[in-house]
This record gives C-alpha cells, sequence and structure tokens, in this order.
C-alpha cells in the first residue's frame, strides 16, 4: 500500500519517525511482509 502524508515540511520529517510509523502501520493493519510507501506532500496554503 502506498499512504500520502501532509506535512508542513519534507525535509523536516526524520527516516526515524517514518520508519517509526511504517511499523506502526504495518502492526496495527496487518502489512507483514508487504511493503508499505509512504509519498510525503508539504503543505500548500489552500490546505491550510
Amino acid at each position: 500500500p502506498t499512504f500520502i502524508l501532509f506535512v508542513n515540511e519534507e525535509a523536516l520529517m526524520h527516516f526515524a519517525y517514518q520508519r517509526y510509523l511504517e511499523n506502526y502501520f504495518r502492526k496495527t493493519f496487518d502489512f507483514t511482509g508487504t511493503p508499505i510507501r509512504f509519498i510525503l506532500r508539504e503543505k500548500t496554503k489552500e490546505d491550510k
């Protein structure tokens, strides 16, 4: 599965937090052995 994460600044998303989210999603939704992909999108003025 692919998840789109809306963030304030993409550069501030630490790899460790992204790995934490991946492990959390994997455990919560039983994605064992399934590749998880995150797409980071910065919020625009319209999104705020």
